[in-house]
């Protein structure tokens, strides 16, 4: 028979290993995952100002109206947002509250901080939940927007909203030169040609004061001449493609129409430039009072399609803000069941149209008949982005690998490219060479 001493120590030992594990849940805060160590309470992350940088007065109306909705679809579980980050601090804030355990259970991610988060494996593997979810289509969001969420092959985080870039055009000037608004699948003879002609000195002082576009870079012209600048693991850079160097030469020629002036976007806000390319939600929000006669009042303008390259498509990128799972969440089904009415409730995401400048991510919100109000009170113009258009805007839009360590490797390419520009050698072997860097960056 067990003898007191032995039964006392194997109790002190039971005691002590208790509290071992005890101590262990409270420093790892897993204590929270245990049955009553946590309430049913859902956080969100989300900031207080617009995503596309205009204070519309409505930064949590949706949010707000969203989570009545769960919470009347869910009685018993409760849902909070966090309030008063903006958008300037939001990232800091969410990698803060990450590293100290405490992140929301949802939580937006900003397009440009995505493949920074994706790598930090901070947020949670959607594959799981969206094969085991029959009623979870992704058919029914654009395509390009859905792709944004996903890296490596991963889908880590689901659309809320977006916005193609699209080229705004300074009609006024267009109809004092007696030139033709293009037509939306214009090409860049056709750019070319009217930058050619109302690039001049109208004041008589010997220097250019009248500009073709401003902002167009080599990004736009790769992305509607059909170049794929890198492969998908980003190993290998295809800066020789000879569509690459088609677009570089174009960029040149239109470079040289400006006889060295650096034109500013503060020159097409006075009326001096045709073109600029813009996010459609700057469209949305300046084409509205009382923004409207806060910036581009002197001068009547529009927006186009891009314009497209002799192997491309009237085509741009698209900016997407995303919305993820936290990892780490105790509240996983309902975490998923908020992702899902935020990014695919025809009802929230029609609201995207009422109280923000962006594009809901779901098609057939996009083209419901009823929104034609929307783009007939907001358009001075027949011309104009009808919603068919924008959608075929939204859908084909140009999707860009994900990698890591992506943003420094189109550093690298913009450097290369520059070079290429302000040298004086062969433009072909230029490239050769800069591409050579650009691989052994790649792979080093």
């Amino acid at each position: 028979m067990e003898n007191h001493t032995e039964k006392k120590y194997r109790i002190r030992a039971g005691i002590c290993i208790f509290f071992l594990l005890v101590i262990g849940l409270i420093a790892t805060d897993n204590y929270k995952k245990l049955p009553g160590f946590h309430k049913d309470v859902l956080q969100i992350g989300v900031f207080s100002d617009s995503y596309w940088e205009v204070q519309n007065g409505w930064a949590y109306r949706i949010a707000e109206d969203a989570i009545a909705r769960f919470e009347e679809q869910h009685p018993g579980v409760r849902v909070e947002y966090v309030s008063g980050i903006i958008k300037e601090d939001y990232a800091d804030w969410l990698s803060g509250q990450m590293m100290k355990g405490e992140a929301p259970d949802v939580f937006f991610v900003l397009g440009e901080h995505f493949n920074d988060f994706a790598e930090a494996g901070v947020l949670k593997n959607l594959d799981g939940l969206i094969k085991e979810d029959d009623e979870f289509l992704p058919e029914r969001y654009y395509s390009s927007a859905y792709a944004y969420g996903n890296y490596e092959g991963t889908q880590y985080a689901l659309p809320f909203t977006c916005a193609p870039k699209l080229m705004f055009v300074n009609k006024t000037i267009l109809e004092k030169e007696g030139i033709a608004l293009p037509e939306n699948q214009w090409t860049w003879d056709d750019f070319y040609r009217i930058c050619s002609e109302v690039t001049k000195d109208t004041d008589g002082d010997g220097t250019p004061d009248q500009f073709g576009t401003v902002g167009y870079t080599w990004e736009d012209a790769f992305d509607s001449n059909g170049v794929m600048l890198f492969d998908e693991r980003g190993k290998e850079c295809y800066l020789t493609d000879p569509k690459a160097g088609t677009a570089i030469a174009f960029i040149e020629k239109m470079e040289e129409l400006n006889e060295g002036y650096s034109v500013s976007s503060k020159d097409f806000a006075l009326g001096n430039v045709v073109f600029q390319p813009m996010l459609f939600s700057e469209y949305r929000a300046y084409k509205s009072y009382p923004l409207s006669i806060k910036k581009y009042a002197g001068f009547a303008w529009d927006c186009l399609m891009m314009p497209a390259g002799p192997d491309g498509e009237n085509i741009s990128r698209l900016d997407t803000l995303l919305l993820a799972i936290n990892p780490s969440t105790v509240h996983g089904k309902e975490a998923w069941e908020m992702l899902k009415l935020l990014t695919g409730d025809e009802a929230i995401q029609s609201e995207i149209f009422t109280y923000s400048e962006g594009v809901p991510v779901l098609r057939e919100v996009v083209e419901a008949e009823e929104n034609q109000k929307f783009f007939a009170s907001e358009s001075d113009s027949s011309h104009v982005l009808n919603l068919p258009m924008l959608s075929h805007a939204v859908e084909q839009a140009v999707v860009i690998p994900r990698f890591h360590n992506y943003d420094n490797a189109v550093s690298e390419v913009d450097r290369a490219i520059q070079a290429i520009l302000q040298s004086n050698s062969n433009i072909n072997m230029e490239t050769i060479i800069q591409n050579r860097k650009i691989n052994h960056y790649l792979n080093h």
